[in-house]
């Protein structure tokens, strides 16, 4: 799924419009229960928009395509955009801070140190919450883009999937 950049530009109701179309139709094969419909639906759009909403509010212009798959023990979905220089930096330098360490204790550091400065932004708050409470993994490659000063960002990650109730 590619999502352009136009005269309509990318923003927020994208990313809540394109992680409500994967959710339902990847949850479509649990249809059978209910619970499991809503907890996989529920899982994949919370995955699905986060990183799609990181990928419009960090992205350099352009692009941002989406690839997503599903087997019967996870979901797996790539998100790859561009990113200014500064800002894949930045993301590095945040990774480097939230990928060490367990990932509950970590979000309960962030929220505290959000709810301290609630002027921060880029917190890392939806990947900790994504490896803590739905246990994504997670995975980054920085490759050098076309355009100069504009690095090529994959985000790959996965989260299990299995029917709970019978």
């Amino acid at each position: 799924m590619r999502l352009f950049d136009g005269p309509l530009d990318l923003s927020w109701r994208h990313c809540a419009t394109t992680s409500d179309f994967l959710a339902d139709l990847f949850a479509l094969r649990f249809q059978s229960s209910r619970n499991d419909y809503m907890e996989v639906r529920h899982s994949i759009g919370y995955l699905v928009n986060e990183l799609i909403e990181n990928a419009v509010k960090f992205r350099a212009p352009g692009e941002i395509v989406i690839e997503a798959s599903m087997d019967s023990e996870c979901f797996k979905l790539k998100v790859s955009n561009d990113v200014d220089g500064e800002n894949a930096s930045e993301f590095q330098s945040l990774l480097a801070d939230i990928t060490v360490g367990d990932p509950k204790d970590l979000l309960i550091q962030r929220i505290e140190a959000n709810a301290a400065n609630p002027d921060m932004t880029g917190s890392g708050l939806g990947l900790l919450t994504l490896m803590s409470d739905y246990g994504a993994r997670l995975a980054w490659i920085f490759s050098p883009a076309d355009e100069s000063d504009r690095i090529c960002l994959e985000t790959y990650a996965s989260i299990p999937i299995s029917q709970t109730h019978n």
